[in-house]
Formats: C-alpha cells, sequence, structure tokens
C-alpha cells in the first residue's frame, strides 16, 4: 500500500505524509476523531467561516514543523532522521487529548483532568499499540531529550503549533489582520546553544507575530460574544452533570453520560484503560446531540440554556476594564431570579462572571532569542528598536458578565 498520501491543505497548499509510521497514526482512530472536534469551538457563533478542526490543525504544525526543520538542516545543524520523524510526531499528536469543543468544556467535563494529561496518556498508549516507535516523540513533546530545541519547536514562544494556529484561524475567520508571516519567521530560524535562535533580520517579522496574536485574541479567541456562547454552553454541561449527580434522568450519549455521572481524576485513566476508550468515543457531535435532547428536559435551567444555543439566543455581555461593581452584580442577579422564578443558588447558570486576559508575550520566562550579528543571543524585547514587544508582554485583564437579554436592568 502506498501510505505518502498528500493532503491539499487551503492554507499551505499540498502537504505530505512523510513516513509510513506517521501514515499509520494519522489513520489510527484516535487521531481520526480529532476530524469531530471543531478548532475553535463555538467561535462559528461569530464567525461563519470558523469550521475547521483539530485535524486541520495538526496536520498544518506537522507541514510546518517539516518545513523548520528543513531549515535548520540546510543552516549545518545536525539532525538525524529519527529525531525528525519524532518531532514530526509529537507535533502531529500535542493536541490528541483535546475534548468536545477543546477548551470550552474542559472543565466541565472533567474537574481536573486537562488535555495536556490526556496527550501524554494518548501518546502512551499509541506507543504500546506502535511497539515503542514514538518513544522519542514523547521525550521531545515533553521536554526530557537532551537537544532541547526540539521540544521549543513544539511548546515555546514561538512554536510551530502557535505559528499555525495564528495562520490556519486568520484564514477560516477571514481576520486577515491575524495572518502572520510564518514562511518568513521559519526562514529565519536557527540553533545557538542547543536554543532555537531567530535571525536578526526577522525582529520585525516576531514583532507582527506578536501583535497579530495579541489581536487575534481580543477579536477572535476573547470576542465578547464568543465568550458568551462557551460559557452559555459551558453552563448547559455543568447543569446536566448537576442533575445526572443528583439522580434526575438526562438523556445524552452514554460516553458523555459516563464521564458527567462521576468525578474522574487522572489517576482513574491510567488505573482503567476501559476509562480512555469511552475518551475517546467522545466529540462535539454528543455534545450537540445533547443539547438538542435537552431543548425539551423539564428542567427549566437545562433546557432554557439548550434551547437558547440551538437558536443563538446569547447571553449580553457587559465588559469592563475595572472589576464590575458588587451592586451591579447583586441587582442583575435579583433580576434573575424575579424573571426567571429560579432559587438563588441556581442564578449562576444564567448569570455568568469571569475575567479574562491577554499578553501575547510573556517577557518572564522562555523568551524568544534573537541571534544578533555579531553573534550574541538576546530576548527579543531587548533587541526590538521598538517599545512595542515589551508593551505586548504587559497583561490586560477584563472583567466581564453575561446574562440573558430579557432581563433589563
Amino acid at each position: 500500500m502506498n501510505k505518502k498520501k498528500i493532503f491539499n491543505d487551503p492554507v499551505y497548499g499540498f502537504i505530505t505524509v512523510p513516513s509510513d509510521l506517521i501514515f499509520d497514526i494519522i489513520e489510527h482512530p484516535f487521531f481520526q476523531r480529532l476530524r469531530r472536534i471543531k478548532q475553535l469551538g463555538l467561535t462559528e457563533m461569530v464567525y461563519p467561516g470558523a469550521l475547521h478542526t483539530r485535524f486541520h490543525h495538526a496536520l498544518g504544525a506537522m507541514h510546518l514543523m517539516d518545513t523548520a526543520l528543513s531549515t535548520l538542516k540546510s543552516k549545518n545543524n545536525e539532525i538525524f532522521d529519527n529525531e525528525l520523524e519524532a518531532s514530526l510526531i509529537a507535533i502531529l499528536l500535542h493536541d490528541i487529548g483535546h475534548g468536545p469543543f477543546s477548551h470550552a468544556l474542559e472543565t466541565a467535563i472533567f474537574k481536573n483532568v486537562y488535555h495536556e494529561s490526556l496527550s501524554l496518556h494518548i501518546m502512551h498508549m499509541l506507543n504500546k499499540a506502535f511497539e515503542g516507535r514514538l518513544t522519542l516523540a514523547i521525550n521531545i513533546f515533553k521536554g526530557t531529550y537532551e537537544r532541547k530545541f526540539f521540544h521549543q519547536l513544539v511548546s515555546s514562544q514561538l512554536d510551530v503549533d502557535r505559528l499555525d494556529y495564528l495562520n490556519r484561524d486568520s484564514f477560516y475567520t477571514g481576520v486577515y489582520e491575524g495572518k502572520i508571516g510564518a514562511d518568513r519567521i521559519i526562514k529565519m530560524l536557527d540553533i545557538a546553544n542547543d536554543k532555537l535562535v531567530v535571525e536578526e533580520k526577522a525582529i520585525y517579522s516576531i514583532e507582527n507575530f506578536l501583535v497579530s496574536r495579541r489581536l487575534m485574541y481580543w477579536q477572535v479567541y476573547l470576542h465578547k460574544t464568543v465568550i458568551s456562547a462557551e460559557n452559555m454552553v459551558l453552563r448547559v454541561v455543568q447543569r446536566a452533570r448537576q442533575l445526572l449527580q443528583q439522580g434526575v434522568e438526562v438523556d445524552t450519549s452514554p460516553n458523555l453520560k459516563f464521564f458527567l455521572s462521576s468525578d474522574l481524576t487522572m489517576a482513574d485513566f491510567e488505573r482503567d484503560s476501559s476509562i480512555l476508550e469511552r475518551f475517546v468515543g467522545l466529540d462535539d457531535h454528543d455534545v450537540w446531540s445533547g443539547i438538542k435532547l435537552w431543548a425539551s428536559h423539564p428542567d427549566f435551567i437545562l433546557s432554557y440554556l439548550a434551547n437558547s444555543i440551538l437558536n443563538r439566543r446569547l447571553f449580553k455581555v457587559v465588559i469592563s476594564s475595572k472589576p464590575i461593581e458588587k451592586d451591579l452584580l447583586l441587582g442583575i442577579s435579583e433580576l434573575v431570579q424575579e424573571h426567571y422564578k429560579v432559587a438563588e443558588e441556581d442564578v449562576h447558570y444564567l448569570m455568568i462572571s469571569g475575567t479574562i486576559s491577554n499578553n501575547a508575550y510573556q517577557v518572564e520566562g522562555q523568551s524568544i532569542d534573537v541571534l544578533t550579528k555579531s553573534g550574541y543571543v538576546i530576548d527579543v524585547a531587548e533587541a526590538s528598536d521598538l517599545p512595542n514587544i515589551r508593551a505586548l508582554g504587559n497583561k490586560v485583564e477584563k472583567y466581564y458578565v453575561c446574562y440573558p437579554k430579557e432581563v433589563a436592568h
């Protein structure tokens, strides 16, 4: 069988599957599940074109990893074939542990199980299935491999994950201000002292990358309507969980019911392999089919939220740069209780408050390093002659409250 397949990607053109092992991983049911998980959760409620999946993103990130490693090899950095293949597998599988609706439901389906831990767990399971051929990929993913720059390409402030999702999310949302010069950035990569660096002439491309990232967060990922939609889906699933755990009958798929009926930990996954089998049977369709069923449930809160989501009657959102006054929150809470005849302990399902934050570059921690023409390695914030990059490191926090539009105040 010919396993040197080609995918036609709308962002990059043709993407080649470079090895038989990578083809077999892509063909595995664990990876095929990513076709059924949207990359941007509920963002399609605002940007109708945002229908791309984690499958798209994983392939795109693998393509950029391949391009980056080819660039590094062309600059006389020794990269062995097994390291190249392992790096491609590490980035291909970096999101394999995402559940339905990606980040939006991470805390609703589980209490303290995060997608990074599940990704690693699934990689270990795949490693068993492929007789240990993923060991190096796992070490690169974890950052335990001795050549650290491979891990930086998978996870850092300038990794191929970010380069792909900014390019791809910009393309599918039509928010072209978020488009980055990924090709130029990759062509400017090099290695110095076993660390990933960018050549000095790429400073303005890095600056554009960070500005685009900040813009995409405010305009797409943290768009106020997206915040409303994702919080409503979070609350409807939390309500289903609460009712199930109280013994109320709530129709849903068997796998989703299993996870909502119990509070599982990562230790449970490691102890019982059947739990993982249930998890990899979960995708966005389980949640959507649940929401459709819940729209006719006798519980008012569950049915109200489900109907509102299905018909895009999204909550009003108020965003403020200062903490929202307690009197205002109390007033909205009282109006919600009065209007919908809900108990005070249930108001949080219909009045949702929280914070959002955005900083495009973390000045503290793992830096983006620039290799100067004179051979020195310095932080990009120090190398740039413009104040933008340091300013982009400032964390901006905003406060929000969402509630039904029927509630006037």
